[in-house]
């Protein structure tokens, strides 16, 4: 592949994967629109560790206070102040893992790449972001909410992995209709990225080194490349989300993946 190539999948990467319009659509429809071939397995891999470190960067002070909230509570101790978010972290990661794991198994993965699956999906959870970010008020954060609101975004966060729906955006909306303000509801959205690209990374990455290797395939050299670009690109995202999504709300985002998936569907 070429630098050119290489740097457009990192960005697309970098970009999308915190911005409510789905990474994982963007990057399937890449080869299919340009006319390339597949980036194959070491860049992808290397696309999403390279966000997650932006990730991991950008929301430092947050990890370490949910961290020590989680030492506090494995201790015995209840009083920590994040101690509720490494609990609601916590339990809203299962579904995910759960799903995916069984998408994966049973060879669905593959099946749900289909373009008409993508444009469906990208148009009808953009409706429903909209609803959610329109109709339902802004009142707080995901920790005042009780313990069935990281369960309603755990289960929301597994239909992700339908390509368009949008990781990001879906959990976003199950807690914008849970009340949660939309700065807040980010939030909690990239910290409930964490485990979910780390555990998709580390599948991925062992089932690469498991892999005999694909003669002219990008190798490490393009792929730390890709993380690279990808970790930059993503932190600026992720500032800008974080600092816009306040006062423009959703309804870029919604207008775009409108566009997006109707453009999909017509050119399948």
């Amino acid at each position: 592949m070429t630098l050119l190539q290489l740097a457009l999948l990192a960005i697309i990467q970098g970009i999308t994967e915190f911005l409510p319009i789905s990474s994982s659509a963007h990057l399937i429809l890449v080869p299919w629109v340009t006319g390339n071939v597949d980036q194959g397995p070491m860049i992808d891999v290397m696309a999403h560790l390279g966000s997650l470190f932006a990730v991991l960067a950008y929301f430092r002070k947050d990890i370490l206070a949910m961290t020590g909230g989680g030492l506090a509570f494995i201790s015995g101790k209840k009083d920590h102040p994040a101690t509720r978010l490494f609990l609601y972290v916590a339990i809203a990661t299962p579904f995910s893992l759960l799903v995916g794991g069984l998408l994966y198994a049973g060879g669905w993965m593959s099946v749900l790449r289909d373009p008409m699956i993508i444009g469906g999906a990208t148009i009808f959870f953009a409706i429903v972001l909209w609803i959610s970010d329109r109709f339902f008020t802004m009142e707080g954060m995901v920790e005042d909410r009780g313990f069935s609101a990281p369960v309603w975004i755990g289960l929301a966060q597994a239909l992700a992995f339908i390509p368009g729906t949008s990781r990001s955006g879906i959990t976003m909306t199950a807690a914008r209709f849970l009340g949660v303000e939309r700065r807040e509801a980010a939030r909690f959205s990239m910290l409930l990225s964490i485990p979910i690209l780390s555990a998709g990374g580390s599948a991925a990455l062992l089932n690469l080194m498991g892999s005999a290797p694909v003669e002219g395939a990008p190798g490490l050299r393009e792929g730390l490349i890709v993380a690279v670009l990808s970790a930059i690109t993503a932190w600026i995202a992720i500032a800008l989300l974080m600092r816009l999504v306040q006062t423009i709300g959703f309804t870029p985002f919604v207008l775009y993946r409108l566009a997006m998936g109707a453009i999909i569907l017509w050119l399948v």
